[in-house]
């Protein structure tokens, strides 16, 4: 390449890198962004979107066979999985496409291969646009990949992992997805959806364990109760993989076992931040269980090295990595009125069925921190709008500080709640009261009525339930 020497490399184009350099470019920095495999990263191209597009195909599948219940008829539904997945994949193709475009129309020079640090002040990259390079700063933002538990190792046959779930070579009959988090549960409903007998085995004692309580639990019952098996406070303790097929034996909390003979398991226990082969033991960069140790403004130990998303810790979500990076880069750049990313407002959403989302603190959590709470709850079947879309399950909740008004948390289950999530982050964003809210005028009918009278009810106010 004519370029070697930058002011801003970026290490990985996936949603925090990319983003990341957009903005330092947009800052009259000249960037370099260095990916090995593909702009956009596992978000867009194996993660966050095309599950997104599997789903949207799960819910559209799921109306179809609901569709008696509005007065329509759709005889037999069927479903081709070849072409759903082509779907899936077309979708992220044409995004992934489009990063390309951005990071071009805002001048970021795109070095293709993989980017190793030689010391603190240069990267030597190896494949297509192999050389060294160097610049006034660096940003890792290489993202995480599946953690692998022992024994549960994926092979691409009968055990899969994430990428294995996208794009399978034939849908299975029955499958037994290990973990609850967003990714276990997101691929659980689809294949439940699509037809499949699916039961999650999770070790903690909900599903969904960073979710608040009450919703996790409501989330769970509607998920039994639409056919799905969920064993929680178990493990998979033996795994007999054969030609075709898995005996999984799970071990409950009390030392029961059972044997499950499926077609295939997902692995979903986690992930880890990509810290290996990356040089930093030639740096003063800290790296504890893959996680590089960062200040509020992402610099790590080694001046000039920062790190952000991922890499840099939990929450382990695309938005977070988009705005943890831009601060970085405003940060690098001088930019005046620059402040921390407050972790307590980055809103989670889980797009299974029921959909669940939530920002803030849960009540337990909030009980913990020591406030004195106000709870404010409303159920969907009290909201015009969801009874008229056939979509009556489900709850919305808050958490208030009761001495000073101050929104504390949102935590919601039902339909649409991740569009809905979004009006509870901006309030909080704005330091919005309770008062405030209650004078909100919201339109009706909408699903986000629920928002107004939930906060009416956590002050005994509610109208409609």
């Amino acid at each position: 390449m004519a370029d070697s020497n930058f002011d801003v490399i970026v290490i990985g184009a996936g949603p925090g890198g990319y983003v990341t350099a957009i903005r330092a470019a947009q800052l009259g920095l000249k960037t370099a962004v260095v990916e090995r495999e593909h702009l956009g990263g596992i978000c867009l191209n194996w993660g966050c979107i095309p599950t997104k597009a599997l789903l949207r195909s799960a819910e559209v599948y799921r109306n179809m066979n609901h569709a008696k219940a509005y007065g329509l008829s759709c005889e037999k539904p069927s479903f081709d999985i070849d072409a759903v997945i082509e779907r899936s994949r077309g979708v992220s193709k044409q995004l992934s496409g489009g990063v390309g475009h951005l990071l071009k129309k805002n001048k970021v020079t795109v070095i293709n291969g993989e980017a190793k640090f030689d010391g603190p002040k240069k990267i030597v990259v190896t494949g297509k646009d192999a050389g060294t390079y160097t610049a006034k700063s660096y940003i890792i933002a290489t993202g995480a990949r599946a953690r692998s538990l022992p024994g549960l190792e994926a092979d691409g046959k009968v055990v899969w992992d994430y990428k294995k779930a996208m794009t399978p070579d034939k849908m299975p009959k029955s499958l037994v997805v290990v973990g609850s988090g967003a990714i276990g549960i997101e691929f659980a409903s689809f294949y439940h959806t699509m037809g499949a007998d699916v039961t999650v085995v999770e070790i903690m004692p909900r599903i969904m364990p960073v979710e608040d309580k009450e919703v996790a639990a409501l989330a769970q019952k509607m998920m039994t109760k639409d056919g799905m098996k969920i064993l929680t406070e178990a493990k998979v303790a033996n795994l007999k993989r054969n030609a075709d097929n898995v005996v999984v034996t799970v071990e409950t909390k009390d030392g029961k076992k059972q044997e499950l003979t499926v077609d295939r398991v997902i692995s979903a226990v986690g992930v880890i931040g990509n810290t290996e082969n990356l040089g930093l033991e030639t740096t003063k960069v800290k790296v504890d269980r893959n996680v590089i140790g960062t200040d509020d403004y992402s610099a790590t130990a080694e001046p000039g090295i920062y790190a952000i998303g991922d890499v840099a810790g939990p929450p382990m979500l695309a938005h977070k990595a988009e705005h943890e990076g831009v601060i970085c880069v405003e940060k690098i750049a001088g930019v005046k009125g620059v402040h921390p990313l407050d972790p307590r407002k980055i809103p989670g959403c889980t797009y299974c069925h029921p959909q669940v989302a939530s920002v803030g603190l849960t009540e337990a959590k909030a009980k913990e921190a020591g406030y004195e709470v106000k709870v404010g709850k409303f159920p969907f079947i009290g909201n015009g709008k969801a009874v008229a879309l056939g979509e009556a399950e489900g709850l919305v909740k808050t958490v208030f500080d009761a001495k000073t008004g101050e929104l504390l948390g949102a935590h919601m289950v039902g339909t649409e709640v991740t569009e809905l999530i979004q009006g509870f982050v901006v309030a909080m964003g704005l330091e919005t009261t309770e008062e405030d809210l209650m004078h909100t005028v919201f339109p009706h009918p909408t699903l986000s009525e629920m928002m107004h009278e939930l906060v009416l009810d956590a002050y005994g106010r509610a109208i409609h339930f």
